[in-house]
């Protein structure tokens, strides 16, 4: 699978499974083996999300080595502090049975995310995490961090896709090299996005598939 590489050098898959609205344990755990099964090495779940402990069964389940898998958290903000954010993110460490995370994002920018990047600086700087990150961060709040913290984001998540093109947020994140991680980046199959004729046109340019019976499971971007 194509990857991106993080301004420390971490390579990040291109493409992953996010696990937002699957709090049932087992199906969360066997949605994410049936990714595994069809090449997604990228899983993304958060504390908000409550299925941090199906992630990591599906991960044991797998037989996949850990440095196979690319494993994503967030931080909630009633937890943003700096020993908050400390003890949430062992919190979910021990939810999920690992010994460290791929990435780790604060998820919204509110409340003290001053403290919480402190908090996750400390622990990137402590070998604890790989990469650190946040989530829907818009440009003054992404350029606020970038200016008054040594370590930036290597990661901003945000909601981007062809009917919301972000071209500010871009420009933010490529002009202090914070990559860019979409979610929704189909629009949850929403907007008649499967049928759209200047999609369809594009993906045939390109000869990729663009139609939603083809695109579950192997879709790519066109």
């Amino acid at each position: 699978m194509n990857c991106f590489t993080l301004a420390n050098g971490v390579k990040m898959p291109a493409l992953g499974l996010g696990v937002y609205q699957i709090p049932d344990h087992a199906v969360c755990e066997n949605t994410i083996l049936a990714a595994f099964k069809a090449g997604y090495r990228l899983i993304d779940t958060a504390e908000a999300y409550m299925n941090e402990e199906a992630v990591g069964s599906a991960f044991r389940r797998s037989g996949l080595r850990r440095e196979e898998v690319f494993i994503t958290s967030k931080v909630w903000v009633s937890n943003f502090g700096r020993e908050k954010t400390k003890r949430a993110y062992e919190a979910s460490l021990q939810r999920m049975g690992l010994d460290y995370l791929d990435l780790v994002l604060l998820h919204q920018s509110l409340a003290d995310y001053y403290g919480a990047w402190q908090a996750l600086t400390e622990l990137y700087a402590e070998g604890k995490v790989r990469s650190i990150g946040v989530s829907n961060f818009y440009p003054e709040r992404l350029t606020d961090l970038c200016l008054n913290f040594d370590l930036r984001p290597m990661v901003n998540q945000i909601e981007c896709h062809p009917f919301f093109q972000r071209e500010s947020d871009l420009d933010c994140a490529r002009h202090f090299k914070v990559q860019v991680q979409a979610w929704a980046p189909f629009a949850e199959g929403g907007r008649g996005i499967w049928t759209n004729e200047i999609l369809a046109k594009i993906a045939a340019a390109h000869k990729k598939a663009w139609r939603k019976s083809a695109c579950v499971g192997t879709c790519k971007e066109a």
